[in-house]
């Protein structure tokens, strides 16, 4: 079960004015979110990014200048094994995604981690390339 703390990772201390209460607000859906859909995978993960600030952003190689992470509404997590991304691009884990309201970045961008987020990208697709 990924907690909120894991989500943080730590980063809640060392950026509190970059933490909004929309962005905590944000942060808790997308845990409980990523919680269900381990569930129905079978299987938990760890967090390898939660939120980051602007500035933990603009130090991540290969970040999206306005990152969902920095909203709350984007988690990565854990898949050396790609067993999790192979899961989301079934259907279903796919139907599982679409229940939910989450959408996931291609795992042809994400090596190793799989990216959720829980607001639609431009493309509307659930998969999507960034």
């Amino acid at each position: 079960m990924i907690t909120l703390t894991d989500y943080w990772m730590g980063r809640d201390r060392e950026f509190p004015l970059a933490l909004t209460p929309q962005i905590e607000k944000n942060a808790a859906l997308t845990v409980q979110l990523a919680n269900a859909l381990l569930v129905r995978f079978g299987e938990g993960r760890k967090v390898t990014s939660g939120w980051r600030s602007p500035e933990v952003n603009a130090k991540t190689a290969g970040a999206a200048p306005n990152s969902k992470h920095m909203t709350g509404q984007a988690i990565d997590l854990a898949d050396p094994e790609g067993d999790l991304d192979d899961w989301l691009m079934s259907a279903e884990g796919q139907a599982a995604m679409a229940e939910l309201g989450l959408w996931h970045e291609h795992p042809a961008a994400t090596k190793g981690w799989a990216h959720l987020q829980t607001v639609p990208p431009r493309s509307g697709r659930r998969t999507f390339y960034p």
